[in-house]
């Protein structure tokens, strides 16, 4: 590629699970270039997960110079950086900028169970739910925070800056210390109304508020690439750093998902599905997030969503069937699988009242073979997803259209399943990157290419495909999900027992 001349590009960074991604993001939405480099989960022990902040900081630096070596002169054409990040990791740094502790607690860390359970014992639940807008869970920072102090308490003390994922990036870039509102709000420690971190829960959880960085909206300017970032990564030392957002939120808003009557379904692994509204929703089986434009997502995951499909691969033909003739089977079976169910719970639920719940199939006759059960647990994913939407849709927050992204999006047949459940069209963007596209949406706006986020969306997303639902199927599915309902929650009865038979066995 020649030399760019006077082009502008925006420089995408996506602090992953997996790995960290850079992309240079052109004027028009167009991803010109893209780097991964990959980067381990440490597991020192079952329940644990872990990686080195240090590690995503290499990554990145990686990734951006490759980045920027396949486009020459990109580096003097960045307009601004934005960076998100996987949630709730949570990094410590000192006075001087060194991490307190090499490694930080991950989102899907579960070592804070019993601090989850002696935090519910001792509060009440509606009354956290009003100042936090999410139930209690393993997930969130503020009670990894709580078993650093206990367990490692020189690392807490030392510690006078408490980052998320892609802070720490920004810190390496630019040197300055903040937070954003879409990653606050899902700490346990964010007030929702102020969108200030809440000094009540902070001393409900014996915590320090002033390692606490400041709560910034995503579109902000966080500073500028020091001239020791850019001697490390090739950038230009000057060029604006946003104070981004989590990887979530951002990824959200990349799939074209921003206002009020927009939801989002991401079927990876879970199935989380997320509606945008004024305000969040106060529920115990309900979390709530801060989006990037100022709204709230309301969202629920159903822990196997994807992995539900993996399972079924696994357990009928031992993976030596592609995703593709699997799913070709299913599509062979009637609308419906002939009123077989499955129920998705194979890893029980994160947030419904019984965590221990358990998957099943009900209604097996002679008459079904393997074709029925395949369709019945893409089904079987989609009526416990239409539970949620069920749950989390209201007055002033319904579903017009909905946008599906990630892994499930590739699933012709699951996405006609889905639209034809939900009674709602089904948009897939064209752009699988949505993170970096979310970033590249942020970048672009405060650079002031556009007026709003809203603006950058409809400019940059472009949707490949529409699904709309089928009569007939949808007809199908309303006179079975009643049956749904029932062996939902007929079924709780049984999972204690389940549970002492397993205790037995042992």
């Amino acid at each position: 590629m020649g030399e760019t001349g006077m082009e502008t590009f925006y420089l995408a960074i996506d602090v992953g699970t997996g790995s960290v991604r850079a992309a240079l993001v052109d004027a028009r939405g167009a991803i010109r270039s893209l780097a991964a480099r990959e980067h381990e989960q440490i597991v020192p022990r079952y329940g644990w997960s872990e990686q080195r902040p240090a590690d995503w900081w290499d990554g990145a630096v990686h990734a951006i110079r490759e980045v920027l070596g396949s486009t020459p002169g990109a580096a003097n054409n960045i307009a601004a950086v934005c960076a998100c990040g996987q949630m709730h990791g949570t990094v410590l740094i000192d006075a001087d900028g060194h991490l307190t502790r090499e490694t930080a607690p991950l989102w899907n860390d579960k070592r804070t169970l019993a601090q989850v359970e002696a935090f519910r014992k001792r509060h009440d639940a509606a009354s956290c739910l009003a100042r936090t807008a999410n139930p209690a869970t393993p997930a969130w920072p503020g009670f990894k925070l709580q078993w650093i102090k206990a367990h490692e308490p020189d690392a807490y003390e030392r510690a006078s800056t408490v980052f998320m994922p892609k802070d720490y990036v920004n810190f390496r870039l630019t040197g300055e210390r903040a937070c954003d509102w879409t990653d606050a709000s899902t700490t346990f420690l964010m007030d929702p109304v102020t969108r200030t971190w809440s000094q009540t829960m902070l001393d409900a959880l014996g915590l320090d508020g002033r390692k606490m960085p400041a709560i910034r909206a995503p579109l902000d300017l966080l500073g500028s690439v020091t001239a020791g970032a850019a001697a490390a990564t090739g950038l230009r030392e000057g060029t604006p750093v946003l104070v981004g957002g989590a990887d979530y939120p951002v990824s959200v808003l990349g799939s074209g998902v921003y206002a009020p009557g927009l939801a989002s379904d991401i079927t990876g692994t879970s199935s989380i599905i997320t509606v945008i509204a004024d305000k969040p929703m106060l529920h115990p089986e309900v979390s709530n997030l801060a989006t990037c434009e100022g709204l709230w997502g309301r969202f629920m995951l159903l822990d196997s969503g994807g992995d539900a499909m993996r399972w079924a691969r696994r357990a009928f033909h031992e993976n030596t069937l592609s995703y593709d003739t699997v799913a070709q089977k299913a599509a062979s079976a009637p609308v419906g699988s002939e009123g077989l169910f499955f129920l998705p719970y194979l890893t029980g639920e994160r947030l419904g009242e019984h965590s221990n719940s358990r998957a099943q199939f009900f209604g097996i006759a002679a008459k079904h073979g393997l074709a029925h059960l395949h369709r019945a647990v893409l089904e079987g994913v989609a009526f416990g997803v239409r539970r949620h939407i069920a749950l989390l849709q209201s007055p002033g927050a319904t579903i017009e259209r909905l946008v599906a992204a990630s892994g499930g999006a590739k699933a012709a047949l699951w996405l006609e399943i889905k639209a034809s459940m939900y009674r709602t069209p089904i948009l897939v963007p064209a752009e699988v990157e949505c993170g970096v596209m979310g970033c590249a949406i942020l970048a672009a706006t405060a650079h002031g290419q556009f007026a709003n986020l809203g603006a950058a969306v409809n400019a940059f997303v472009r949707f490949e495909r529409e699904v709309q639902p089928d009569p007939y199927a949808s007809d199908t599915y309303d006179r079975m999900m009643p049956i749904f309902e029932r062996l939902y929650l007929h079924s709780q009865q049984f999972y204690d027992d389940l549970d002492c038979l397993s205790q037995d066995d042992a």
